[in-house]
């Protein structure tokens, strides 16, 4: 049976909102947690961005709820093996478990130390380093590694938690899927793409859960929700590969000004009241064997968004079977 979860945006909320909102989403009834990894917001009027790991400890002290990030690089803004021990302190910590999300991530969060920002092909080499180096250190043993990207000396991790944090790799094309298959406990998907889920499973992903995750704006009237989403979230509709790319918040709003209508928005994501547009949303999750969906409400109007799905949403998806 497929379990929805809720997705904290760090981009849009302070570390209280965001601990508030965890335990909101407990008490709707949401069986799991994604949240996002930034330095930067993807857009200024969006607001936030704190640092994820403080916020993961205090959520793992308010619910027991398992949490996962979505998600974090760890290839160049902060080293793998720091990465590492946050993950397993955070792992150790939560009450509900924990898990990380990795993929390669965005110019936007990974370039503020002036590195180059390396082509695709490279940063999944760097991935797949990291994810292996991570493991390491994980079980526990003195690591030294000069490894082609990374190198540690002398590195051990003392505080563990049970059992060593599973690895969740994002991948958006065929190539990202192929290395999600072989190096990942587990695949995150933002939509539920049959190809890539189809790699995934064919390179090793066999069995293995897969996560996905779409944005919501629930209020009163559509054309008003959708207009709202077109202020605070216009950035989920740019097209391709553009959103990895870009170095700062002010060139999203620059395109997503040129190119995204609250028209365009609709499509991407269920906007209003209705429920049955918002199940539409779910199932071609649940459809693709998605095993974990997790909904994010764009904006401020959370407490709208939980009392809608706790009483039109969740009731209907627990029908699903």
């Amino acid at each position: 049976m497929v379990r929805i979860g809720y997705t904290l945006s760090t981009e849009e909320h302070g570390p209280r909102e965001l601990i508030a909102q965890a335990k909101q989403a407990e008490q709707a009834g949401f069986a799991a947690l994604w949240i996002s990894d930034h330095f930067h917001p993807w857009l200024d009027v969006q607001g936030h961005s704190p640092f994820v790991w403080s916020v993961i400890g205090a959520i793992g002290e308010v619910t027991s709820l398992p949490i996962a990030t979505s998600i974090t690089c760890p290839i160049m803004r902060i080293h793998p093996a720091i990465i590492a021990q946050a993950a397993a302190t955070s792992g150790a910590l939560a009450r509900g478990g924990f898990a990380l999300g990795v993929g390669t991530g965005e110019a936007l969060n990974e370039h503020i130390f002036g590195d180059p920002w390396p082509p695709a092909a490279k940063r999944r080499a760097m991935l797949e380093e990291a994810v292996a180096l991570m493991r390491e250190l994980w079980d526990g043993g003195l690591v030294t590694r000069d490894g082609e990207f990374f190198t540690v000396e002398n590195a051990r991790l003392y505080t563990l938690p049970d059992r060593p944090p599973p690895v969740y790799v994002s991948a958006f094309g065929p190539k990202s899927a192929e290395t999600a298959g072989r190096i990942g406990d587990g695949l995150v998907t933002m939509g539920p793409d049959p190809e890539v889920i189809k790699i995934f499973r064919e390179s090793g992903g066999a069995g293995k859960p897969i996560q996905g995750g779409f944005k919501a704006s629930v209020g009163d009237d559509a054309e008003e929700a959708a207009a709202y989403a077109r202020e605070r979230w216009p950035n989920d509709a740019l097209p391709g590969e553009v959103g990895q790319l870009l170095p700062l918040p002010r060139h999203y709003q620059q395109l997503t000004d040129e190119l995204i209508t609250p028209e365009r928005l609709r499509k991407m994501m269920p906007c209003g009241p209705d429920p049955e547009e918002h199940l539409a949303a779910l199932r071609p999750y649940i459809e693709a064997g998605v095993d974990d969906v997790f909904v994010n409400q764009v904006g401020k109007r959370q407490d709208q968004f939980f009392e809608f799905y706790a009483e039109k949403i969740l009731p209907q998806v627990a029908r699903m079977g």
